[in-house]
C-alpha cells in the first residue's frame, strides 16, 4: 500500500506524476532545489522539501538528501521520474534498503539492463536480434581492437557500456582513425560515467530508431504496448516521436514485442521498460533498454488508452496487471513534439522569464508542461519545458492536428524550438513516410 509518495524529480514529469497520484488517492511530497521553490508542482503538492541548492549534484542527484526527505515526511515510496537518479541502480538499492518502495524495477535488474553488454547477452538469450558487434567489452590491446573492427566490418561505432543519452559513442569509418577513437571514447566514458568499459558494433548508415514499450508486474505477467518511432533526432537527442511506428509490418512488430516481453519474464523484470532498436531494411537490431518511464510515454498512452504512470505506481504497490496481451487495443496515431527552451538553429539553451504563454488546444491535443506566464526557466537543468501530443484516427490527421497546435502555441520572452517543429510537422517528405535518424540534421538544422 502506497499512501504517500516522494517525487524525486522536477519539471513537467514531476507534475505528471503528481496528477497520477491525485487520481490514485496518494499524497505527494515534492522535492525541489532552491531554484525550483516557486514551481507549480511544488505549490500543488501536499508537502514539499527543499533538498539543496540549484546545481543538480547538490540537490536532485544528492541521494542522502532524497532518502532523508522521504524519512522526515514519513513517505512510503519514491518515484524517480526520468533523468537524474531514475536509472541509478545504487539509488534504487538505497531506497529499497531504507524501507521505501522504489517505483521502478529492482536494483538487480537495473544493473543487468543498464549495462549495455549484459543487456545484449540477455536479449540474445531470448532470440532478440542485436547489431553485429564485439559481444562484450573491447580488449585492452590495440591489436585486438583492430582485429575486432576488421571482423565486424567498417564503419563501426564504439560505445560506452554505461553510456546513454547520446553520450559516450564515436563512429569510425577507417582503420587509421580507430585507435584514437577507441582511446578517446574510453576516456570520455570514464569521465562521464565512472566506467571506462566500451564495446563495438557495426554502424548502420541510415536506420530508424524504433522502441517497444513493455509493462510487467511482480507475478510474471508481461505485456508489450506497441512501438514508437523516435527517428527525428539531433545530436542523438529525440525531438519528435510518433506511435505506432509507420511502415512496420504488424506481424513483425508483434514478434519483436513478444520477444522483449519474454526477456522481462526471464530476468523477473517489473514496472515499465523500453527496448530501443535500430531498424533498417526491414530488420530490427537491439541497442539498449531504458529501465524507467520515457519522456515520450504520452504517445503510447494516446493509442492504447492506458495511463502508464498510474500503472507504474500500482505495480510498485504490488498490484497485478488487469489485462492480458490480447486485450491491448491500438487506436489511431499519435505524435509528440518536445518543446525546449533553446535557439531553434544553434540549440543553445535559453533560460529566462516567460513573458507570455499560450498553450494549444482542440480535439486530440494534450499538453504536458509545468510552465506558466512569468515562470523563470532556470539555467541549471534540461531545457525541456513542454510536450505537445496530437492524437488522430490516422497518421495524416495526427500530423494535421499537430501542425495547428504548433501554429497556435505561444512562448515569449525566451527562445524555443517551436519554429523548428513548425517546419518538421509541415514537411511533405515526412508526411509521405518515415525518415532515418539523420534526416532532421540533414534537412532542418544549420
Amino acid at each position: 500500500m502506497i499512501d504517500k509518495l516522494v517525487i524525486a524529480n522536477r519539471g513537467e514529469v514531476a507534475l505528471r506524476i503528481l496528477r497520477a497520484c491525485r487520481e490514485l488517492g496518494i499524497r505527494v511530497v515534492a522535492l525541489h532545489s532552491e531554484a525550483d521553490r516557486d514551481t507549480k508542482y511544488v505549490r500543488l503538492a501536499d508537502e514539499s522539501v527543499c533538498i539543496g541548492p540549484a546545481p543538480p549534484s547538490d540537490s536532485y542527484l544528492n541521494i542522502p538528501a532524497v532518502i532523508a526527505a522521504a524519512e522526515v515526511t514519513d513517505a512510503s515510496a519514491i518515484h524517480p521520474g526520468y533523468g537524474f537518479l531514475s536509472e541509478n541502480a545504487d539509488f534504487a538499492e538505497r531506497v529499497e534498503e531504507s524501507g521505501f518502495v522504489f517505483v521502478g524495477p529492482s536494483s538487480d535488474t537495473m544493473r543487468i539492463m543498464g549495462d549495455k553488454i549484459s543487456a545484449i547477452k540477455a536479449m540474445k538469450a531470448s532470440d532478440v536480434p542485436c547489431v553485429p558487434g564485439s559481444d562484450g567489452p573491447l580488449p585492452d590491446d590495440a591489436d585486438g581492437v583492430v582485429d575486432m573492427a576488421s571482423s565486424i566490418g567498417y564503419p563501426v561505432i564504439i560505445k560506452a557500456s554505461a553510456g546513454g543519452g547520446g553520450k559516450g559513442m564515436r563512429v569510425v569509418h577507417t582503420e587509421a582513425a580507430l585507435i584514437n577513437a577507441w582511446q578517446l571514447t574510453r576516456s570520455e566514458a570514464q569521465a562521464a560515467f565512472g566506467n571506462g568499459e566500451v564495446y563495438m558494433e557495426r554502424f548502420l548508415e541510415k536506420p530508424r530508431h524504433i522502441e517497444f514499450q513493455i509493462i510487467a508486474d511482480n507475478y510474471g505477467n508481461v505485456v508489450h504496448l506497441g512501438n514508437r518511432d523516435c527517428s527525428m533526432q539531433r545530436r542523438h537527442q529525440k525531438v519528435l516521436e510518433e506511435a505506432p511506428a509507420p511502415d512496420v509490418k504488424p506481424a513483425l512488430s508483434e514478434l519483436i514485442g513478444e520477444r522483449c516481453a519474454e526477456v522481462c519474464r526471464q530476468i523477473n523484470y517489473r514496472g515499465l521498460g523500453t527496448f530501443e532498436f535500430l531498424y533498417e531494411n526491414g530488420d530490427f537490431f537491439f541497442i539498449e533498454m531504458n529501465t524507467r518511464l520515457q519522456v515520450e510515454h504520452p504517445v503510447t498512452e494516446a493509442i492504447t488508452g492506458i495511463d502508464l504512470v498510474k500503472e507504474q505506481i500500482a505495480i510498485a504497490a504490488g498490484d497485478t496487471l488487469t489485462y492480458s496481451q490480447d486485450q491491448v487495443e491500438f487506436r489511431g496515431h499519435a505524435v509528440e513534439c518536445r518543446i525546449n527552451a533553446e535557439d531553434p538553429n544553434s540549440f543553445i539553451p535559453s533560460p529566462g522569464e516567460i513573458t507570455q504563454y499560450h498553450q494549444p488546444g482542440g480535439p486530440g491535443i494534450r499538453v504536458d508542461s509545468h510552465i506558466f506566464n512569468h515562470y523563470v526557466v532556470p539555467p541549471y537543468y534540461d531545457s525541456l519545458i513542454a510536450k505537445v501530443i496530437a492524437h488522430g484516427s490516422n497518421r495524416r490527421e495526427a500530423f494535421s492536428r499537430m501542425y495547428g497546435a504548433m501554429q497556435e502555441m505561444v512562448v515569449e520572452g525566451i527562445s524555443t524550438n517551436i519554429a523548428l517543429h513548425q517546419k518538421i510537422v509541415s514537411d511533405s517528405a515526412l508526411h509521405q513516410g518515415p525518415r532515418d535518424i539523420h534526416y532532421l540534421e540533414r534537412s532542418h538544422t544549420n
